[in-house]
C-alpha cells in the first residue's frame, strides 16, 4: 500500500480520497476550506497543515484543483519538496497548455507525471467508478495504475502529456451539445404532445441513443437516477459544463479547429448561468430551452 497525498478535498476529491483509504491507502490531505478537511478526517483521511507538508513523505501527489493557474501553484509549491521518485497525478480539469507546463515543473525536479481528469461526477466519485483520462508516460502511467484503480472504473491511457485533459474536454463538449439536443428532442415532443416515456422508449433504442438521455436523462421519470428526478439537484453542475465547454472552444482556437455546436453550446450555457442557474444540475438547461426565467 501506498503513502498518498491528497491535495484538493472538495466535492469530487474528498469522495476519491475516501476510495483510497477504503483500499488501505495511507491518504495525507490538505485543502483550503475548513469544512473539506473535517469531512476528510470523518473519510479516515490524515489532514496535514499545508500542501508541503502532505507531500513530504508521500509516495504519491494527487491534485484536484479548480483550474490550471492552481495547478501551477501547487505543483511550483511542491515539486523541490516532494520525495524522491514520486509520482505526481493531476486529476483537475484544466486547460491543455496548463497540463503540459505542470508536467515540465516535474521533469525539472525528475518526478514522473500523469494529467488524469476524470469523467462520472459526483456519483462516479462515491462509487469508485469513474474513468479517468490519463496523459503521460508508459511508466507513469504503469505507476499510476494501480493508484487510480479503487477510485476507477476504467482507466484509459490517451497519449503523452496533456492528452488526458484533451480527451476530457473533447468529451465533455461532446456531453454539453448532446443534452442540448436531448433537451430540444424532449421540448418539441411536449409541444406536439407526445409523452415523455414515449419519446424515451423510442429514441433509447433507435439511432438518437446517447448517454445524455439513457443515463442521464432531463426529465422526470424514464430513468430514476437522473437529476430531472431531483429538481435537478447538481451530479455534475452548469457552472463546470461551462467551464469545460469554454476550455474547449480555447483549445479549438488554439489548434484551428472549427467547433460550431461546441461554440453554440458554449453561448447557451453562458446565458443558462447567467440567469443564476450555475448550482443547477447541467441537464436542467432543458427548462432554459422551454423559455422559463427561473
Amino acid at each position: 500500500m501506498a503513502s498518498i497525498a491528497f491535495i484538493g478535498l472538495g466535492n469530487m476529491g474528498n469522495p476519491m480520497a475516501a476510495n483510497l483509504v477504503k483500499a488501505g491507502h495511507t491518504v495525507l490531505g490538505f485543502d483550503l476550506v475548513t469544512e473539506n478537511l473535517e469531512t476528510a478526517t470523518r473519510n479516515g483521511v490524515t489532514v496535514m497543515a499545508s500542501a508541503a507538508a502532505a507531500v513530504k513523505d508521500a509516495d504519491v501527489v494527487i491534485t484536484m484543483l479548480p483550474a490550471g493557474k492552481h495547478v501551477l501553484s501547487v505543483y511550483a509549491d511542491i515539486a523541490a519538496k516532494a520525495r524522491k521518485g514520486a509520482l505526481l497525478i493531476d486529476s483537475s480539469t484544466i486547460d491543455v497548455e496548463s497540463a503540459r507546463k505542470a508536467h515540465d515543473i516535474a521533469s525539472e525536479h525528475g518526478l514522473l507525471s500523469i494529467d488524469a481528469p476524470v469523467s462520472g461526477g459526483v456519483g462516479g466519485a462515491e462509487a469508485g467508478t469513474l474513468t479517468f483520462m490519463a496523459g503521460g508516460s508508459a511508466d507513469a502511467f504503469a505507476r499510476a495504475s494501480p493508484i487510480l484503480e479503487p477510485m476507477a472504473g476504467r482507466v484509459v491511457h490517451c497519449g503523452d502529456g496533456g492528452a488526458g485533459q484533451a480527451a476530457k474536454i473533447c468529451n465533455n463538449m461532446i456531453l454539453g451539445i448532446s443534452m442540448i439536443a436531448v433537451g430540444e428532442a424532449f421540448v418539441l415532443a411536449e409541444k406536439l404532445g407526445l409523452s415523455h416515456q414515449a419519446l424515451f422508449d423510442v429514441a433509447s433504442t433507435s439511432s438518437g441513443q446517447c448517454w445524455s438521455l439513457t443515463s442521464y436523462c432531463p426529465v422526470p421519470g424514464p430513468v430514476p437516477a437522473s437529476p430531472a428526478n431531483r429538481d435537478y439537484k447538481p451530479g455534475f453542475a452548469a457552472a463546470l459544463m461551462l467551464k469545460d465547454l469554454k476550455l474547449a472552444q480555447e483549445a479549438a482556437q488554439s489548434a484551428g479547429a472549427a467547433t460550431p455546436l461546441g461554440a453554440e453550446a458554449t453561448q447557451l450555457y453562458t446565458l443558462f448561468n447567467a440567469m443564476g442557474h450555475e448550482g443547477s444540475d447541467f441537464s436542467g438547461i432543458i427548462n432554459f430551452l422551454r423559455g422559463k426565467q427561473s
